[in-house]
């Protein structure tokens, strides 16, 4: 809390002045008490009447600036000023050096902190006191930068308010424009227009009845007037309009009624105010802020400009009015004595007004309407999810984060062969029936052997076999253990029979090629095992062919599968959790067998690059270096088009079966092997609280934004930017969990983020349309 400092001041200039000074507790009764004088001093009467004509000789009334041509004679007046006003501040730190009061001087050295706030209450009836610049006081100037001083007449009364000074805790001004005559208002216009937490009423050059309707028929706790006005000895006068002028006699019976009702603060941005002031003061309006001379256009619009931006954002009335005044000096090149002007004249019976904060206590309705909204629509939204209204737009965006992470290696323990439509032309080809003939695949079994692969993938059907090199082939698909072949389940409807695997194979080296596609034939499921529904069918396999390959890897490094207590399967210590038919994005998809999420690995933006890639010519012609078979997994397939083996990924691409299993088996190895992360999904109750979160957070930005910053364009343009950084924001952190296997929901939130902060909004707007 800061300290008020109260000099009382009786006499004059050319008797004296006896001084009675009270220091307290800002809010408190005073402390401490002492008494002093100040001597008669003749030469400061004559010094700021001096220093008036000179200002008042620049042609300095509250006028419209126009061109000014420097010529010698108005540098000469300028000069001239400045020169009257250094005399002026000089007799004046004279004077209150002098002996007699020094013991007043003392006891705020004594007393008061350098850097606390420091109201310095002149209390006197004489005008001539009241017209010097006790702002330039060295105490207040130098020593106590955070020190203001006010006027105040001896006697004073504390109003009792009959009601809340503020209207839904806003400021409630009502701004008179009077006559504008040479004079620009329109800045004071806009610049009240753009107060947060305040609501302006306008009057544009009223009648006088209009005037005294609305300070009987309103409270107000700011009353504001710009344009012409002056005064006339104690009395002050102002022009409504091009025609009208009023007296504060003349609105006596309804500005005490606005007092009585709450106003707090008067603001006179117009020239030659004192008189106004003292008139004012006999209202007991708790503070008044005038210019005390003539004021030039710019720097009323300047004064005005920085005291409402100091005091709206918390400052108290004299740190914004010191500020302010300060801030002034940029312009005396110009306009000499401009510092001097503002003036703060106080009923000490009253309370300093403060700019109202935001306020918790008065938001609890509106947060809790806001939660409320933000769970009501956080419910609509996953319930519609729940029965599959999103789950298009959710895999779309699933497919775009996956395409939006970053790329990888490829995978160094896959070996893929590829049958390409040139492959088809070689000799070993004259006598084949699908893509690979028994001969060509005889020859290639033949060499891949040589090079000890750990295990091989035939992703061709070959139910059927030539005459020529069929007990040669015959002999090596039964008796070599590190191959797998492929087969086809048979299909319910029985449309599709399904397809053999070759002749000799046994069922433990058999793998299904069967995939599930969603319903635009996207695949981003991985079918590990099922048990075929019909026992006629020609293929039996339990597990998928990439499973079958990387079961038999992983064996070979110690590592075997199994299933635990829940029925998951468990490849060492990773656990790979089968999909449930309400899972993620999927609401109502076929999750039969056992499947797990695909996590795709792009190289160079590319799941076709996953692994090194060599055709069935170089295999044969010895072109294959031996170390790119070694030790690997070897998977055979066809890449020719004419095959149309190919199935649409996320990334926009369609890649041939062969890649497809590649992808599958370093899939399971690689997350086996390397901890390369799975797709998983968070619980049920953790993805509603995902989405309740931004529906929270869509809330609170549409309340800061039309709260705190108050509605206005404003606050329509936070509203924008904020909800697009924030969506941004999330799209953000669905990639970076999503980068490590966590797929959280990014349609649900971005809907309800939107739709919550949308509502908010609405309704903000309908209220503040209302006050």
């Amino acid at each position: 809390m800061g300290k008020l400092v109260v000099m009382k001041l009786d006499g004059d200039l050319e008797l004296g002045v006896r001084v009675t000074l009270e220091i307290g507790e800002d809010g408190k009764r005073p402390s401490i008490e002492t008494f002093g004088h100040l001597p008669p001093n003749l030469k400061i009467a004559k010094a700021i009447d001096e220093w008036r004509s000179t200002y008042c000789n620049l042609g300095n009334g509250r006028i419209k600036a126009k061109k000014i041509i420097y010529d010698g004679s108005i540098s000469q007046r300028r000069d001239e000023c400045q020169n009257k006003a250094c005399e002026l501040r000089s007799h004046l730190n004279h004077w209150l050096e002098s002996e007699s009061f020094w013991r007043i001087r003392e006891k705020c050295l004594k007393h008061l902190m350098p850097n606390e706030e420091v109201r310095v209450l002149i209390r006197t009836a004489s005008m001539q006191l009241e017209k010097l610049p006790w702002h330039l006081w060295d105490l207040v100037e130098k020593d106590y930068t955070k020190a203001e001083v006010a006027l105040s007449v001896p006697e004073s009364e504390q109003v009792t308010r009959l009601q809340t000074s503020t209207y839904r805790h806003k400021i409630k001004i009502l701004a008179i424009l009077g006559d504008k005559a040479g004079i620009n208002i329109d800045e004071d216009c806009e610049l009240l227009k753009k107060l947060p937490n305040a609501v302006t009423t306008f009057l544009i050059q009223p009648q006088r009845d209009r005037i005294n309707n609305h300070l009987w028929n309103q409270p107000w706790n700011i009353l504001f007037f710009a344009g012409h006005s002056k005064s006339e000895g104690e009395t002050g006068r102002i022009y409504i309009n091009d025609e009208d002028s009023l007296t504060i006699a003349d609105l006596k019976y309804a500005l005490r009624n606005a007092v009585t009702n709450g106003l707090q603060l008067a603001i006179f941005n117009s020239c030659d105010g004192l008189g106004l002031a003292r008139e004012l003061q006999d209202l007991h309006i708790p503070q008044i802020i005038v210019m005390r001379e003539p004021v030039p256009d710019l720097v009323a619009q300047a004064f005005l400009r920085h005291f409402l931006a100091a005091f709206s954002s918390g400052a108290s009335l004299y740190i914004a009015v010191r500020t302010a005044r300060e801030k002034l000096q940029g312009l005396e090149d110009k306009f000499p004595g401009a510092t001097w002007l503002p003036i703060i004249c106080e009923n000490p019976a009253a309370i300093s007004m403060t700019w109202p904060k935001p306020r918790i206590k008065s938001n609890i309705g509106l947060l809790i309407r806001g939660l409320l909204v933000s769970v009501m629509l956080t419910i609509g939204v996953l319930g519609v999810r729940q029965m599959g209204g999103l789950q298009t737009w959710e895999l779309q965006a699933y497919d775009q984060l996956m395409r939006s992470r970053p790329q990888e290696k490829q995978d160094s323990r896959l070996l893929i062969v590829t049958v390409t439509e040139e492959d088809f032309q070689l000799p070993e080809q004259k006598e084949r029936r699908g893509s690979l003939s028994d001969l060509a695949l005889t020859r290639l079994l033949e060499k891949l052997a040589q090079f000890q692969p750990k295990a091989i993938g035939l992703d061709i059907y070959h139910d059927q076999s030539s005459q020529r090199n069929q007990a040669a082939l015959a002999t090596r698909l039964k008796t070599d253990d590190k191959l797998f072949a492929i087969c086809k389940v048979q299909e319910l409807t029985k449309e599709r029979p399904g397809i053999s695997p070759p002749l000799g194979v046994p069922l433990e080296r058999q793998g299904f090629s069967d995939i599930i596609p969603d319903s635009d034939q996207v695949l981003r499921r991985h079918l590990l095992a099922m048990q075929p529904a019909d026992v006629t069918s020609p293929c039996t396999a339990r597990y998928a062919l990439n499973a079958q390959l990387a079961f038999h890897y992983l064996q070979a490094k110690g590592i075997s599968a199994k299933y635990t207590d829940s029925g998951d399967l468990q490849l060492g210590k990773v656990v790979f959790k089968r999909l449930q038919p309400h899972i993620g994005g999927y609401q109502q998809a076929d999750t039969g067998g056992y499947q797990i999420l695909l996590n795709y690995r792009s190289v160079e933006g590319s799941p076709g690059e996953i692994a090194l890639k060599v055709t069935l010519t170089d295999v044969l012609k010895g072109k294959v270096n031996p170390e790119q078979v070694k030790d690997r997994i070897v998977l055979i397939g066809t890449t020719a088009q004419s095959f149309r083996d190919y199935s649409p990924t996320p990334f926009s691409e369609e890649i041939p079966g062969v890649i497809l299993q590649a992808q599958m088996v370093s899939q399971l190895v690689s997350a086996v092997m390397d901890g390369r992360p799975l797709i998983s999904v968070l619980p049920v109750w953790g993805e509603v609280l995902w989405v309740w979160s931004w529906s929270v957070v869509g809330g609170a930005i549409a309340i800061a934004g039309l709260v705190a910053i108050a509605p206005s364009d404003r606050s329509r343009l936070y509203l924008i930017l904020a909800g697009g950084g924030v969506l941004g924001v999330l799209y953000i952190f669905c990639l970076t969990l999503f980068y490590q296997g966590i797929w959280v929901p990014l349609v649900p939130s971005a809907l309800v983020l939107v739709a919550t902060g949308g509502t908010v909004a609405i309704y903000l707007f309908l209220q503040q349309s209302r006050t």
